[in-house]
Order: C-alpha cells, then sequence, then structure tokens
C-alpha cells in the first residue's frame, strides 16, 4: 500500500502526506510537497520551495509562509541545509530555529541531513527527481530527514543519519523507522558506468544483486543501466541495522507525474523543487 498518500488541496499547497507516521506520536508530522497551491510562474509554477534555482526569491518565501501555515508551525520553525550532494549531518538544536527560512546564507552550509529532537522545529529539504529519506525514533523522540541524489546514496547517506541518532541521542536501531518518499523510479533513472562503479563500492554487486530486477535492469541504450535508487536506500538501511519492517518506500516516480512533481530529468534542468518536512509540534 502506498504510504505517501495525495492530498490534494485548492489554493493550499499540495501534500503527500505520510500518515501512518503522522498517527504515531501527537503532534508529528511528515510529508512531501507536490508542485501546485503556490504562486509561482513557469517554469517555476507553482509551489516552487528552493531558493537556489533561479525564481523570484519573494515569491518563494511566500511559499514557504504557506506551507508551514498549512502544517502548523511558524516561519521561525523552519531548519534547512544548503544542499551539496553530500553526507554532512546536521545536528538542529534550539538556537537553530529559522536557519535557512529566509535566505540561503543563514543555512546549515554543506549539509545534506538534519537531525534533532527539539520539538517545534521544521526539519525541510528540497528535490526535483533525488531521493527523500526520513527518519523516526518514536522511543527518544527523535526525527530526522536526509536528501539522497546517486553521491549521497552511494556515500551511505542513510546511514550516517542513523549513526547520528546513535551516538547523540542513544537511539537503537531496532527503534528506529525510515521511510523512502516521492523520487524517480526505475522506470525513468538511467544511469553509465561511472555511477554503476560507485554503486558497486556503495554495496556488494554479488550475483544476486544483478540479477535482482528491483535494483538493476538493463537500458535500452548499450553501456547504461535503469537503476532503482529507493531500493538501494532500502538496502544501506537494512544493513545498516534497520528492520525491514520499519521502513515505508513509496512508489510515486517523480519523472512519470510532471502535472504533480518538479523533475529536473523530465524538464531538462530547469524547474522548481518539492519539499520534504518532518517536525514534532508542541502539545
Amino acid at each position: 500500500m502506498e504510504p505517501f498518500i495525495w492530498n490534494p488541496r485548492q489554493e493550499q499547497p499540495e501534500r503527500f502526506d505520510l500518515n501512518s507516521w503522522n498517527s504515531m506520536l501527537p503532534g508529528l508530522s511528515v510529508g512531501f510537497t507536490g508542485r501546485s497551491g503556490g504562486i509561482g510562474r513557469s517554469p517555476y509554477d507553482s509551489l516552487n520551495l528552493a531558493y537556489h534555482v533561479g525564481d523570484d526569491p519573494v515569491m518563494v518565501k511566500e511559499n514557504r509562509r504557506k506551507l508551514v501555515e498549512e502544517l502548523g508551525f511558524s516561519s521561525n520553525s523552519w531548519v534547512c541545509g544548503e544542499q551539496v550532494h553530500g553526507v554532512r549531518v546536521a545536528i538542529v538544536k534550539d538556537s537553530d530555529r529559522g536557519k535557512g527560512y529566509s535566505d540561503r546564507s543563514s543555512a546549515f552550509q554543506d549539509t545534506d541531513a538534519l537531525v534533532t529532537n527539539v520539538p517545534d522545529v521544521l526539519l525541510t529539504s528540497f528535490y526535483a527527481d533525488c531521493v527523500p529519506l526520513y527518519f523516526l525514533d518514536p522511543v527518544h523522540h527523535v526525527v530526522g530527514l536526509a536528501h539522497a541524489g546517486w553521491k549521497g546514496t552511494v556515500g551511505r547517506i542513510a546511514e550516517a543519519v542513523i549513526e547520528t541518532m546513535e551516538t547523540e541521542y542513544d537511539s537503537c536501531r531496532s527503534d528506529i523507522m525510515t521511510a523512502i518518499g516521492p523520487s524517480i523510479g526505475q522506470c525513468c533513472y538511467e544511469v553509465d558506468e561511472v555511477v554503476m562503479s560507485k554503486v558497486g563500492e556503495a554495496i556488494p554487486l554479488t550475483e544476486g544483486a544483478t540479477s535482482n530486477p528491483n535494483l538493476i535492469t538493463a537500458s535500452r541504450n548499450n553501456d547504461r543501466t535503469m537503476l532503482n535508487l529507493k531500493e538501494l536506500n532500502r538496502i544501506i538501511m537494512i544493513e545498516a541495522g534497520i528492520l525491514p519492517t520499519h521502513i515505508e518506500c513509496t512508489s510515486w516516480c517523480t519523472s512519470c507525474h510532471p502535472d504533480k512533481f518538479f523533475s529536473y530529468r523530465e524538464q531538462n534542468g530547469i524547474t522548481g523543487r518539492m519539499a520534504s518536512w518532518i517536525g514534532m509540534k508542541v502539545r
């Protein structure tokens, strides 16, 4: 069953809510935005939430305001990183509220993952095909996000977040819940031998792995492969100690649904960005 439930709201930010988590803890809010319900103009129409793509920053900030208001948070709750396709994990403290909300310079620099146990902090990150990863320790009330393109995935950013939760908050890996959100699917993600060599460094590409159609299939183009980044992240999560039953994985492909999502590949690199979010409201 699809865990990210489409929640179209006329003239409001389009959302894909992770309902199974939203009911797990009082005040927990988790999900992913679509591309409608904002104020942007083409090619960023309409709910672009990222400053770095060339959109009007006034419109981006208004879209962010609409989203936090819709979710029941304040603008001062918003925290994000300046993403670089790396594996750095930032620990978000109470004093970090508002980082990155109004401008790029105030965000956590060179950061693709965030974790916190502070209530009323809304962790966010941005996407147009890359894989959003979500983390929840329901015992210690710790939440996290990671932005995983192919570089972050093979760098095992998922494992970096899990290790941070364990060392900083005493999270137990068998308690941690994870989710893999809307992103480009294996149906549309064609990669070359350079990427596949890095995949082989991230996980052993045994005969079983290379014959797993859920991970790798042949492309119609010679020397290219159709890669399932979602499945690759799931494998890495399991290797890092996450129980398979504690992993939710979407079936949404951002490239297949340009009416609902921004897609870097589908729109030739000129497009807006969706946002993932996770936060615990004060109750």
